[in-house]
């Protein structure tokens, strides 16, 4: 699987670099500067780009810039959004376009390799992975949630984070089945339309965090 990264830390570059490579991952282009990122994309077309949100020279939003653009080019390219803080707006405009996979996650959860790979192959793969914190700032900020009960919100969260029901009953020390009664629980309190289709069903469940 080929890899664009776009990050300005040369050791957190090299990091990524170097944990992209041990599982397998061909890492085709590194590069360090906004300008840099759209011409390296377009020129490789990657299976999947990791990208820092603020990069030089003015340390904004390059990176987001870069991605959504490239997705106007060649639609539809998974994108791996990383981001020092929790910046809802930018996680909202990533996912304001809804082809090909995207995920936005904080650099801290490149510590947690297990994690950080899994959620580069969900984005390869069309699927949508959001960092729990953003999910938990959206959660704040949406309209109240008090019609879930504390189980529920939680499962919400594993939900928006882009776990699939074996994964959530799995990190929620429960039964499939109890996960499946749980969503369809939420699906029918929040007014959501049930869906199979985990990418979907994130798509689904931010949209309304959102609203």
């Amino acid at each position: 699987m080929r890899v664009v990264i776009a990050e300005d830390h040369a050791l957190l570059r090299d990091g990524l670099t170097r944990i992209l490579q041990a599982f397998d991952f061909e890492v085709v282009a590194v590069v360090g500067r906004g300008p840099d990122v759209l011409p390296a994309l377009l020129d490789h077309k990657p299976d999947v780009a990791v990208l820092d949100v603020r990069l030089p020279p003015t340390f904004t939003d390059e990176g987001l810039q870069a991605a959504n653009e490239v997705r106007r080019r060649a639609p539809g390219l998974p994108i791996l959004v990383l981001s020092q803080h929790v910046e809802p707006l930018y996680a909202r405009e990533l996912l304001s376009d809804r082809r090909g996979g995207v995920g936005y996650l904080l650099k801290d959860r490149v510590s947690d390799v297990a994690q950080f790979i899994d959620a580069v192959r969900q984005v390869a793969g069309g699927g949508t992975v959001m960092d729990p914190e953003v999910v938990a700032q959206l959660l704040d900020r949406s309209r109240p949630l008090d019609v879930l009960t504390p189980r529920e919100r939680e499962v919400l969260g594993e939900m928006a984070a882009g776990r699939s029901n074996a994964a959530i009953a799995s990190r929620l020390f429960v039964t499939e089945k109890a996960v499946s009664k749980h969503i369809n629980n939420i699906f029918t309190k929040l007014g959501l339309p049930p869906s199979e289709d985990d990418n979907r069903r994130v798509l689904a469940v931010l949209a309304y965090l959102d609203s």
